[in-house]
């Protein structure tokens, strides 16, 4: 029983593993993320959140930024940013710093904050705050229709 038990977590982390690896990575440097780009003529999705105590940040991480349908779309359009402001996780000072400017420059009020960028870097929009009841395949239309109207 343990061994089919340990069998399946370790096939569900897999799966999970895979399908994030398939969305590309999450960077944390936005001029790192912004000169990829622009090489490769694509979005920019910046994800500012406070992924160890904001509940809507944790659930917009579960069921939309780990999900098939994000990491299908992302792998194809976008090079993606995580600036995380955590109360508990440890990071440096540099970032911590860093990410506190960016947070200023983007005028951030509210966590989650998504901001798209342009592949030469000018926003083109966002989308603060999450609803729960929003599926994967709904907010991954929404940033479709942000590259569209650029």
């Amino acid at each position: 029983m343990k061994k089919l038990f340990f069998s399946g977590v370790l096939a569900l982390c897999t799966m999970v593993a895979a399908v994030a690896a398939e969305g590309g990575e999450w960077l944390t440097d936005l001029d790192a993320a912004k000169a990829k780009a622009k090489e490769a003529n694509k979005h920019v999705l910046i994800d500012f959140t406070g992924s160890d105590w904001c509940p809507p940040c944790k659930q917009l991480h579960a069921n939309v930024l780990t999900s098939k349908e994000f990491a299908e779309f992302a792998k194809e359009n976008l090079i993606l940013v995580e600036l995380d402001f955590p109360m508990k996780k440890e990071q440096s000072a540099k970032l911590k710093a860093k990410n506190k400017g960016l947070a200023a420059h983007y005028k951030i009020e509210g966590y989650p904050t998504i901001v798209m960028l342009d592949p030469s870097g000018k926003e083109i929009n966002r989308e603060v705050g999450y609803q729960p009841s929003t599926k994967a395949a709904d907010y991954v239309a929404m940033l479709k229709g942000w590259i569209a109207k650029k």
